[in-house]
């Protein structure tokens, strides 16, 4: 399978990668950490790197043109850049929240536009959205902008499946607290002791697990599960 993985250079997205490439040729995009990329492509000997800002329709078509150049086909799409942009409630910018929107749910319509209706015409596809908790009943007034975003992203899965009946799976991803290198870093000690007590599994996910799941969907396994939402929060409350 051909696979185009958004956000390919973070943390969730690299281990996205890593757990796909080993039966299918994976197309990294990336924004701005092209050193990342780079290094993930030089790992995966089956893949491509392609650069495209989201927030640019031009930059969407030309990514979908020329994994579609490489490969021949985008048979699954992970929907997985996010931007987010935890500043205080008061000091949020229309700007800032449209930049928000345009990445986390505007860059996915366009995509799944794109490459949804070659699925159908191929009789074949798989659309997985990482969406988010926070677009759930997980509630931070600094990360309203990504909240909103991500709730869109779980109404546009819904939508999408509709869509593209019968041929393509179109299912979201709702993780709660992923331990990334940035979120150890930026939270502190008590805080992150505070929020593993909401949790069941009384921890924070790791980004494996997010890919797992991934691996599950996209497999033939899961053919059968469609326009579903599934969270991966170690019970969180």
């Amino acid at each position: 399978m051909n696979i185009l993985v958004t956000g390919a250079t973070s943390e969730v997205g690299q281990a996205i990668c890593r757990i796909l490439s080993k039966d299918n040729n994976i197309i990294i995009h990336y924004h701005n950490r092209e050193d990342i990329a780079n290094s993930l492509k030089e790992e995966l000997n089956n893949s491509i790197c392609l650069h495209a800002d989201l927030t640019k329709e031009e930059d969407i078509n030309k990514l979908v043109e020329d994994s579609i150049k490489e490969f021949g086909s985008i048979d699954i799409l992970i929907n997985n850049a996010a931007l987010d942009l935890p500043n205080l409630f008061d000091e949020k910018t229309k700007k800032e929240f449209n930049e928000v929107l345009d990445v986390n749910l505007v860059a996915p319509f366009l995509l799944s536009k794109l490459v949804g209706k070659k699925m159908v015409e191929n009789k074949y596809g798989k659309i997985i959205n990482i969406a988010s908790t926070n677009g759930i009943d997980t509630y931070y007034p600094m990360c309203v902008d990504y909240d909103a975003s991500k709730a869109g992203l779980i109404s546009l899965t819904h939508n999408l499946a509709l869509q593209f009946k019968p041929y393509v799976n179109v299912n979201a991803i709702a993780p709660g607290w992923i331990k990334t290198e940035k979120d150890m870093k930026d939270l502190d000690d008590n805080y992150i002791k505070e929020e593993e007590e909401k949790i069941f599994k009384n921890r924070f996910g790791n980004v494996e697990e997010i890919a797992y799941l991934v691996e599950f969907l996209v497999s033939d396994k899961a053919d059968y599960i469609n326009n579903q939402v599934i969270r991966i929060d170690g019970g969180m409350y």
